[in-house]
């Protein structure tokens, strides 16, 4: 979320001069399915069902996001690790789940 406000920020003060911009935000970093899968079991304590097997066609191979422009335009650098991340996502779910 602070990035966001940062590039909201950073569009009020431009008044307008450009039409859009495009920022990458991440870590930089990327994870895999697995580690994604393994930190939402640890944070959740959801045992998830899943089969390893080879990779589909079509489907990419490794993908992040290149985070260098963010970083020198908005002065912006992802802070939070996989877990943390993870942890405020299910929170998130879970006050969501609630409300309905």
């Amino acid at each position: 979320a602070k990035a966001h406000v940062v590039a909201v920020n950073r569009m009020i003060a431009s008044k307008g001069k450009s039409d859009f911009e495009i920022f990458n935000l991440g870590t930089g970093n990327g994870f895999s399915v697995l580690e994604v899968i393994k930190s939402f079991e640890k944070i959740s304590g959801v045992k998830l069902n899943y089969t390893i097997t080879d990779r589909r066609p079509g489907d990419i191979e490794k993908v992040w996001a290149d985070t260098t422009y963010a970083n020198a335009e908005l002065g912006w650098k992802a802070e939070k690790t996989l877990d943390e991340m993870m942890e405020s996502a299910w929170k998130w779910e879970q006050k969501l789940a609630q409300k309905h």
